[in-house]
């Protein structure tokens, strides 16, 4: 637990710098991203508290408080790898919805042959893992009978895992998780972290497998009703860590555990921007983080673009918004766009080499 303190890093170094101000005793790392903090944005209680102030990371990683000494060594320690993917650099996860009334692509892929073509696509573009999803969860959406979302899912996986492409299945259903696994499935991914059906952890457990915990306030049909919180980024924080420590509790290893705070499920857009403005405090939870922004209400209403098809451009900027702030894994759309603004921004950030593919000398 927190006891009531929120340490968010601050003050955010990349590449050369990063190293080298870790190396003086300067900085701190942030998960091991690659990026590094120098100061801790602190509040107790929630953020318009008058006991919030900045203090200097590297000063107070000398405490001798047990409890501040737990809560930065799970910010700054290395993450394992998931699902075989190393999380030295950011990852992306490739959106496929096999449903027919998605959000973002209108049922472009509800059938079996469309989305195994997609997936492949994706895969090919750079997509290191590639999310299968037989239920929409767009706000509003209604539910599918378990038969249909079977029917709809385990046939892709079954085909992409025979080809070794690492899928994700996108699932609150225990025996959809159970059969997904079975066909080749390497991840569960869970908007609901594991409390919408109670058989889904002991199947997690006994698999060990990694698992993706979301926040989502609500169910689908009905999330997007006025959604309230006291504070959106202590509130959404604080479910997740008790969702993890749930998890642990249930015989699942911390190393295997994802964190996403769940932008669009259940926050107004205004909430949502809080949440990016505020992701590296979720390194706390000492598990990655994943973002899946891709495409969401939210840039439609920043940018003015209505067609969900069309936010590219906006969803990449919440991409790098996310990677600067040491987010491990992103769930996008359009993996192409987003892998070529990465790939820039690391570069132009002293990750890596400096040298390019056709340079001109």
């Amino acid at each position: 637990m927190t006891g009531g303190l929120y340490l968010r890093p601050v003050g955010l170094l990349y590449g050369d710098t990063a190293v080298a101000a870790i190396a003086d005793s300067k900085a701190l790392s942030l998960g091991g991203s690659g990026v590094a903090f120098t100061q801790f944005d602190a509040f107790t209680g929630h953020r318009n508290d008058k006991s919030r102030t900045l203090l200097a990371a590297a000063d107070l990683a000398k405490s001798d408080d047990p409890a501040i000494t737990q809560l930065i060594e799970r910010i700054v320690g290395p993450r394992a790898q998931f699902a075989g993917v190393s999380l030295d650099r950011p990852r992306l996860m490739g959106i496929v919805n096999v449903t027919p009334d998605s959000f973002s692509d209108g049922g472009k892929f509800a059938s079996g042959k469309t989305a195994i073509r997609q997936s492949r696509l994706l895969a090919a573009e750079g997509a290191d893992i590639i999310d299968i999803g037989g239920e929409s969860t767009r706000p509003g959406a209604e539910d599918v009978s378990e038969e249909e979302e079977h029917n709809r899912v385990i046939h892709v996986i079954e085909t992409l895992s025979g080809e070794g492409v690492p899928v994700s299945i996108d699932t609150r259903r225990a025996n959809i998780m159970s059969a997904a696994l079975e066909a080749g499935a390497r991840i569960i991914n869970d908007i609901s972290a594991l409390q919408f059906d109670p058989g889904s952890a002991d199947v997690v457990a006994k698999a060990q497998c990694p698992v993706i915990l979301m926040h989502v306030k609500g169910e689908p049909k009905t999330m997007q009703d006025n959604p309230q919180y006291e504070d959106v980024v202590a509130d959404v924080f604080d479910h997740l860590l008790a969702r993890v420590d749930a998890a642990v509790e249930a015989g699942i290893d911390r190393n295997r555990i994802v964190a996403d705070p769940g932008i669009g499920f259940g926050k107004t857009f205004g909430q949502n921007l809080e949440l990016l403005e505020y992701l590296s405090l979720f390194h706390m939870l000492g598990v990655p983080i994943m973002v899946g922004a891709s495409r969401k209400g939210f840039i439609g209403a920043v940018t003015g673009v209505s067609d969900a098809n069309e936010r590219a451009a906006g969803s990449i900027g919440a991409a790098l918004a996310s990677v600067t702030q040491g987010v491990q894994i992103l769930r996008v759309h359009d993996v192409a766009e987003t892998r070529q603004a990465i790939d820039v921004w690391r570069r132009a950030s002293g990750f890596g080499e400096k040298s390019v593919v056709g340079e001109r000398v």
